[in-house]
Formats: structure tokens, sequence, C-alpha cells
């Protein structure tokens, strides 16, 4: 089987159309059927089925996909291990950050790294945990945050490491009536008007949890995923927020630590499974848990 028909059959797993794939790989859209159409033979069974107008992979396909992360990463490996030989890793790493894990950690990574021959290229990707298998069709590797009750990241096709856990505490502004306080319990909230996050991310499951508590639907006034916006109408006392601990900036908050519920978000760094092998992916994997550490610390 061709290595590169087993790569256009990854990117059709992870981009889930023949349109998407050709316009990642810069084919046509024929082309790309082509080489399914030779790679299905090859293999001897039937790779694809129809669904609706598009196509999706059979079970066969899926677990070709499989071999085929294998394959593309055992020769990811090699060319690693050449470079190896030459001297140090190097080599360009592609990183998706969600934003405020990027302003957090990615400083760190950056001086960590500078001059070591690997460069990373980083970029912003605010998606909740059920996109970060999509974004490992463009990336290397992906910082991604959860709840910290909920499940990890990993499945078949992604390797997972938990980086860190982040509390998440409530906000109010400093003429709010709880500002006072250094604690807050879910039942003095159960009245506030909030400012949140859009749902499926970690802050919302907070909130959640703490309807559940309370058994008060919560008043959601705004759904913003920017903190500076919320923080800045928090401050203006338009309603009170949940925001991750080392994500507050604005300095006329009150802070308040949230009790009787678990409240926190965890960092991890997902990747596709053995991409660590790879010696500048295994730096800056190093680089993202040293400056956790150093964060944390501090």
């Amino acid at each position: 089987m061709s290595v590169e028909r087993l790569r256009v059959l990854r990117e059709l797993a992870d981009r889930g159309t023949i349109g998407a794939v050709a316009s990642a790989l810069s084919m046509t859209p024929s082309a790309v059927s082509q080489q399914l159409k030779v790679l299905a033979k090859e293999a001897g069974v039937a790779l694809l089925e129809p669904d609706g107008r598009r196509v999706r992979l059979t079970d066969a396909g899926h677990a070709l996909v499989v071999r085929a992360d294998e394959v593309l990463a055992a020769m990811e490996r090699a060319v690693a291990e050449m470079a190896h030989y030459r001297g140090s890793p190097r080599g360009r790493v592609r990183v998706a950050v969600f934003p405020s894990g990027g302003a957090l950690l990615l400083p760190h990574v950056l001086t960590a790294l500078a001059d070591s021959g690997v460069d990373v290229v980083a970029s912003d990707e605010d998606v909740p945990p059920t996109g970060v298998a999509r974004l490992l069709a463009d990336y290397d590797i992906v910082l991604t945050h959860r709840d910290e009750r909920a499940p990890s990241v990993a499945g078949t096709r992604v390797a997972a490491r938990i980086l860190m856990r982040e509390p998440i505490d409530v906000v109010v502004a400093p003429t709010h009536r709880l500002a006072r306080k250094s604690a807050v319990t879910p039942a003095e909230l159960a009245d506030e008007t909030w400012i949140s996050v859009r749902g499926g991310f970690p802050v919302d499951d907070v909130l959640n949890s703490i309807a559940t508590v309370t058994g008060v639907e919560p008043r959601v006034a705004q759904r913003l995923n920017e903190f500076r916006v919320i923080e800045t109408l928090v401050a203006a006392d338009y309603g009170v927020a949940l925001m991750p601990r080392f994500a507050v900036a604005h300095p006329g908050l009150a802070v308040l630590r949230l009790s009787g519920v678990r409240a926190a978000r965890s960092y991890e760094l997902a990747t596709r499974p053995h991409a660590e092998r790879r010696p500048a992916i295994a730096a800056v994997l190093s680089a993202f848990h040293a400056a956790a550490r150093q964060v944390t610390a501090e």
C-alpha cells in the first residue's frame, strides 16, 4: 500500500469530506477519490460506503486508519532519528492553544526553546474537548482544557497527558454585596445574573454544577468566550462570573473561592499516539510541563 494513499485515507478520517481533504492536500476531489479507490483495491475490501451525498469509512476503513497512523508515525520517527544523529532535536512543531492557556504558558515555552533548533508555530484554537481530534489533522500538539470531572480527550487516535489543574473562582464587582467575602457557596449565588462562556467549555460545566447544587437554573445574561470582555462587564456590575484563577487580570475585581462544589479545569496536551518519539515534539511537550510547574509554583 502506498504511504501517500494511506495519508489520504487518514486525512479523510480527520476532515470528514473528500472536498476538505482535497483542499488540505492541494489535490482535486477527483484525484482524492481515485487514490481512495486504488487503496481499497490494494486492501481487497471496501473502505468507504455512501452516507447521503457523502461517503464515510466502513469498519475496515476505520481499522486501516489506525494502521495508517502507525505507518506514518514510524516514518516521522525515522526522519526524527536521522535528525538526532545530525545533532540536537530540530524541526517545526505546530501547536494549537486555547487563548487563556496560551497566554499563561506559551511565553515560558518559547523562552525555553529559544535557539534550540525547535521552531514552535502556535495558533489559538478555542474548541470544546470534542473538537480536539479534528485539530490534530493540522497540529502536532493541542493544548486543551476540560472540566476536571469530565473524561480525558484520549482515544484510539488521540494520546493525552494531564498538564495541570487550575481552580475556577467567582469574580464580582468591587461594589457587589459579596465583594468583601473570601469564599462563597452555591446557595449564595442562586439569584445572581451570570456572564458566562459558551456551552461545552469547562467554566460553563462548573456553572451547571452550581445549578445542580442549588436547584436553580442560572440566569445567564451574556455568553462570551473572551475573558477580558467578561471581566469588563463584571467590573461594571452587569453580572457575576466564573473565571479560571490564573486568567483573572482585571485589578478591580473581587475574587472569591467557590466552596461546596468541585470547581477546576484540567489542562491536557493532546497528540497523535507515540508522537513524543519525535525529538522536536518531545522537547515542546517537556517545555510545556516545565512551564506548568513554574506557573503553579508561583
